[in-house]
């Protein structure tokens, strides 16, 4: 008898959880919200009336107040500089943006060098054979630190080209 009874509970806790979240759902101003039983034998709730055309529906609830939260604040797409903020002249900006540009090429430079000498470090190793390295994991392991050496110099490689193409 207990378990039938904390089914039913849970049963209304459900129902009672379903028609809230429809509730909270409608519009400000409420509106009648109904409990529809399927084919299948479970319980539908809507608030629009088309979907209860035809099924076995019964009115839960006629008025659902809805309390909105507070005002969503926007933020404005063009905020005001401050009178007092410290300006550079567009000379000096463009002076700036040329040396990080200098900056960035060089060390492209260097690391396309460097991931060039990684290449060759590596095709070098694996056309050496060991005599004990008859199990291949000790050939894998052997080359694994020159193999991490060309996919870091190719990272840096890819993240300077990307910081170079968002330069204005």
């Amino acid at each position: 008898m207990a378990l039938a009874t904390l089914r039913a509970a849970g049963w209304l806790s459900c129902a009672a959880l379903a028609v809230a979240e429809t509730a909270y759902a409608q519009p400000t101003g409420g509106g009648t919200v109904w409990r529809c039983t399927e084919q299948d034998g479970r319980a539908h709730y809507t608030n629009i009336k088309k979907e209860t055309e035809g099924k076995q529906c019964t009115v839960v609830t006629k008025e659902v107040s809805v309390v909105s939260g507070p005002p969503v604040r926007e933020r404005s797409a063009a905020t005001p500089t401050p009178p007092n903020f410290p300006r550079v002249d567009k000379d000096t900006q463009r002076s700036r943006d040329d040396g990080r540009r200098r900056i960035l090429e060089d060390e492209l430079t260097t690391e396309e060098r460097s991931l060039n000498d990684a290449k060759s470090k590596l095709a070098e190793q694996e056309s050496v054979r060991h005599g004990d390295e008859k199990n291949y994991q000790r050939v894998l392991d052997r080359l694994r630190p020159y193999q991490d050496a060309v996919d870091r110099a190719e990272r840096n490689v890819a993240a300077l080209k990307r910081e170079i193409s968002t330069l204005r």
